[in-house]
């Protein structure tokens, strides 16, 4: 804390979840997110925590149920094929009520795609990725100081809440250097609190249950509606954002991870012409901030989303301002950046367009 450093958002995120607190890491290897299993490979011994090399990331999600049934925190990342195969295991765990933390740097799809940074694991990340009636606590960093610092308020939540939490990151902040500043003091595990559903030595104490399932008639839907209550309370106190220049904005754009950055410059050159411009940048994409958004409808006349996917976020920018004003959609999917330049040009023909004329809808 208080020390800039200088690391690529992988080292960043492995390092972040260390400081945090984590002392059990499960991976297996795939690009662009290789550097953190190769990072946790040393870091994680010397921490005094277990690092293990699965061998498959179905594996490697169990190895975390288990671990994290205990009580500590643990840690699996992967790339989008990779957090595919372990969304079973997701599942589990949400229907376990552990409070995993995984992270997500996203790569082309579908399929194995390519290895550039994308943005296409949207719908999976928000609506849960697995079976079953769940949710996940979605994290999107732009920079590599959030990409370390995130992990922290990741294990916060979820232990809080008892739910999974992520990182969820394309692959363009994986693998870019910065520098970095750790906004936090390092965790030491051995001072945090021990959870009282956790398992381990059972003397003097009454036994502890920790599965993903109930087969007593109408336990399960107990179970579930009481985890929606939590949901409903991580939407209401959890929400995270950030808002630049939205107060005169005709035209907001909303983005987040590398597309963000992209509508900053945007952002600056379209001011630079007089043009009433402003970003949005979800922080948290589940909970999604729904209410800021239809906040800033009441006063703006358009919004442009910009995505590195075919359009999935602008989905939930629709459903939360009600359609109250046009939504159009600049979409680079299967790892292709947009330029501010390109988004500058899409931001000029909205604004010149009849008003009311929704170019995403017609």
């Amino acid at each position: 804390m208080g020390e800039k450093l200088l690391m690529k958002g992988n080292d960043a995120l492995a390092e972040g979840a260390v400081r945090a607190g984590c002392r059990f890491f499960a991976g297996y290897p795939i690009t662009p997110q290789n550097e953190v299993p190769e990072y946790m490979s040393w870091r994680m011994p010397k921490a005094g925590g277990s690092f293990v090399q699965a061998e498959s990331e179905v594996a490697a999600i169990n190895m975390l149920y288990g671990a994290a049934a205990t009580g500590i925190r643990t840690m699996t990342s992967s790339s989008s094929p990779g957090v595919s195969l372990k969304q079973e295991g997701i599942s589990y765990c949400a229907g376990a009520d552990l409070p995993i933390f995984f992270a997500n740097v996203v790569r082309g799809g579908p399929g194995l795609g390519n290895i550039a940074g994308a943005q296409g694991d949207y719908h999976q990340s928000v609506r849960g990725g697995g079976h079953g009636d769940y949710r996940v606590f979605v994290m999107a960093p732009n920079s590599v100081e959030e990409m370390g610092n995130f992990p922290l308020h990741c294990y916060e939540v979820a232990e809080k809440y008892r739910v999974p939490a992520m990182v969820l990151a394309d692959g363009v902040l994986g693998q870019m250097m910065e520098p970095l500043e750790f906004q936090f003091p390092e965790v030491d595990p051995k001072k945090l609190k021990e959870p009282d559903w956790a398992l381990g030595p059972a003397a003097g104490r009454k036994k502890r249950i920790v599965r993903s399932y109930d087969l007593s008639e109408g336990k399960l839907e107990i179970l579930t509606l009481n985890r929606a209550k939590r949901y409903r309370e991580i939407e209401e106190r959890e929400v995270m954002f950030e808002a630049k220049q939205c107060e005169d904005a005709d035209l907001i754009l909303v983005a987040y991870g590398t597309s963000a950055r992209a509508c900053a410059a945007a952002l600056k050159m379209a001011r630079g012409q007089g043009l009433k411009v402003g970003l949005f940048r979800p922080v948290t994409l589940w909970p999604f901030p729904k209410k800021k958004l239809m906040e800033l409808a009441g006063r703006t006349k358009s919004f442009l989303a910009v995505e590195m996917s075919l359009g999935q976020m602008v989905e939930d920018v629709k459903l939360a301002i009600e359609c109250r004003v046009p939504v159009h959609l600049h979409a680079r999917p299967s790892g292709v950046i947009p330029t501010g330049e390109e988004i500058l040009q899409k931001i000029q023909d909205i604004l010149k367009a009849r008003k009311g004329d929704c170019v995403c809808c017609r």
